[in-house]
């Protein structure tokens, strides 16, 4: 990943883009506005891609919600939108013009990862409410910036890892701190891919072209590079534009890993992986593994987790992540769960795969009868228990519930699932791994702070 010195240097770059990409003042922002429950909230799009749209469906799902206007960089995409919400939708190429709109309530940041911090900033210095697509920043650098806009702005942000509103992971939690899987060890994370689909291969519009895409506003700031559809369309395989597996799916599987068991954050990460499989011209891998130590905590001991995505797995497509106890295990998808009971015997365990049979038969004899005399049939018996499950329901949406959070706490109805701080320090460890990988080094993070260790 690009490292400060050049994080600052695209600053710097936007900042001197003059009219194209003016950098937002850092006025004092307007007060939150509070909505009645009467009240009809009004939001707008920025992205209009595949997140962008299953968005703006899912909040207009949530009652008293209404889209009002969109933005994206694709003329067809703008098109697509007045076909899907209504010819009076209003359609945009510059978000600015969203932000400044009085009658805009929040604002729905669904674009490429490179730009969820600014235009997060940009909106709530505006006054607006914001839900921002995970990750929520690009590089971990950003994130103290967008954290502290927040509390300056004391603006409502949601973030979309929208799994953690799911009532699978709550009823998950809730089998953990009942202790059902004794101590916590480890856990095991993986989300298998095996389609071109879903290694970003995304189809392209006919049209596409520097005729139909502002591609001069898309990379302001950075290098100007020539033309290309695949980083505009295919922009998660880009190091520039996107964030990889990590920032994709790695981010959603720690978000589960911090919602059940409310941990902060790891302390080491170490990441490998390669292009294995999809060789298309993109610089981020394909096949990523990563191991992180996470520390004690007041919500858990210490544990190891590990993480893989895999985009040409045999294994179809398939996410699973296992907590590991000293009493059992949990298998958790984003639909389901599970938890198997075994608890270890008492006592010690005598004969079988052991060492008593190569001693002589009277010792071995002597032996049986002391350990049989020390220790009861109970105790010697290994405990089980009937397995817990819960499946959600087919009609079940947790994209709705994490809407239906974000509106609620607009108006003033509940505490946000996943804030800025939960989603960074889920993201900070996710884009850890990036710079493992590209760098060939363990990283040291530290989870309270949410900033490097040196």
């Amino acid at each position: 990943m690009p490292d400060d010195s050049t994080r600052r240097s695209f600053i710097s770059g936007v900042a001197g883009a003059g009219l194209l990409l003016p950098m937002t003042q850092a006025a004092a922002a307007p007060e939150p506005k509070r909505f009645a429950a009467s009240d009809k909230i009004r939001i707008a799009c920025v992205g209009l891609g595949i997140m962008g749209n299953k968005d703006c469906v899912s909040a207009l799902k949530v009652p008293g919600v209404e889209l009002v206007a969109a933005c994206d960089l694709y003329t067809g995409r703008l098109e697509a939108a007045k076909e899907k919400f209504g010819t009076n939708l209003t359609v945009t190429k510059d978000y600015r013009a969203l932000l400044d709109r009085t009658d805009i309530d929040a604002i729905i940041v669904a674009t490429c990862d490179r730009w969820h911090a600014r235009i997060t900033s940009e909106a709530l210095r505006k006054g607006k409410a914001v839900y921002c697509e995970k990750p929520v920043v690009q590089e971990i650098g950003e994130g103290l910036g967008v954290v502290q806009t927040q509390r300056e702005t004391n603006g409502v942000m949601q973030v979309g890892s929208q799994f953690v509103s799911s009532i699978v992971f709550q009823k998950a939690r809730d089998q953990y701190r009942a202790g059902v899987l004794g101590q916590l060890n480890c856990i095991e994370a993986s989300y298998d891919r095996q389609n071109a689909l879903g290694a970003w291969e995304y189809t392209m519009p006919t049209d596409a072209s520097p005729r139909t895409v502002d591609w001069d506003r898309y990379i302001a700031g950075g290098p100007k590079i020539p033309y290309d559809n695949k980083k505009f369309f295919w922009w998660r395989n880009y190091r520039d534009f996107g964030t990889g597996v990590a920032g994709d799916l790695f981010v959603h599987l720690i978000s589960l890993v911090h919602a059940v068991t409310g941990s902060k954050g790891p302390e080491r990460i170490f990441a490998s992986g390669n292009i294995s499989y999809w060789k298309d011209g993109r610089d981020v891998p394909d096949v990523l593994t990563a191991i992180m130590d996470y520390p004690a905590a007041p919500e858990h001991p210490p544990f190891q987790l590990t993480l893989r995505v895999d985009f040409a797995s045999g294994n179809g497509e398939k996410a699973v992540t296992r907590f590991v106890g000293s009493d059992g295990i949990m298998d958790v998808t984003f639909r389901s769960f599970s938890v198997t009971q075994h608890k270890m015997s008492k006592a010690p365990g005598i004969g079988g795969w052991d060492s008593l049979d190569t001693y002589p038969k009277a010792m071995q004899a002597e032996l049986l009868k002391q350990y049989n005399e020390k220790y009861s049939k109970a105790d010697q018996q290994a405990i089980s228990a009937p397995p817990i499950s819960y499946q959600a329901d087919d009609a079940y949406s947790e994209h709705v519930a994490h809407f239906t959070n974000f509106f609620d706490a607009m108006r003033g109805n509940a505490t946000l699932n996943e804030d800025v701080v939960f989603a960074f320090r889920a993201a900070a460890p996710s884009l850890a791994c990036n710079k493992s990988y590209f760098e060939r080094k363990i990283i040291k993070w530290n989870p309270q702070e949410m900033d490097f260790r040196s």
